[in-house]
């Protein structure tokens, strides 16, 4: 794993922010959603914009809010994803995906605004089977705004860019 710190970061925060990235890539690995969401804060905000190939004269940029986005989530549409799985409605999840996250290029920043609250930016690679045949590979770049709740960090804010402008599979049944 590649870790780097910013000009001002102390290693103890990336050590931190580490772990919670470590811990949230196994317990989505492991399906353990209900721990996961309680890796984010109340006011979260979960966005994984669409990315459109666009020219870089182009003025309204290769993704923006309000645009296509394959998740566009607080955390009351993160729950009701998360009990989707455990329901016979995601028949797409019979038998269950395996996942494998890999979290690397961890980088971390004070947010500047807040005293506690930090910018982390990391590369995720997510792979994905089903069966015998259908295995998906998701690449992405990940921003995520983390706030100190208690004496925890907790993912308040995660812009999601995936690699790909055409998704690589038939679903997007996962977290990143």
């Amino acid at each position: 794993m590649t870790v780097a710190t910013g000009p001002q970061q102390a290693p103890s925060v990336l050590d931190e922010v580490t772990r919670l990235l470590l811990l949230e890539a196994r317990l989505l690995d492991e399906e353990r959603y209900e721990e996961w969401l309680g890796l984010l804060t109340e006011d979260v905000h979960y966005w994984v914009p669409g990315v459109e190939n666009r020219l870089r004269s182009d003025p309204s940029g290769s993704y923006g809010p309000g645009r296509m986005a394959y998740f566009d989530d607080d955390l009351r549409m993160l729950r009701i994803r998360v009990a989707r799985f455990a329901s016979t409605a995601a028949w797409a999840e019979d038998p269950p995906t395996r996942h494998v996250h890999v979290v690397s290029n961890i980088e971390v920043e004070p947010a500047g605004d807040a005293p506690e609250e930090y910018v982390a930016h990391s590369v995720v690679v997510n792979f994905r089977s089903r069966g015998e045949l259908g295995d998906d590979v998701l690449y992405a770049r990940r921003r995520d705004r983390l706030r100190r709740v208690g004496h925890e960090l907790r993912i308040a804010r995660r812009r999601v860019l995936l690699g790909h402008n055409v998704l690589p599979a038939k679903n997007l049944n996962t977290f990143l």
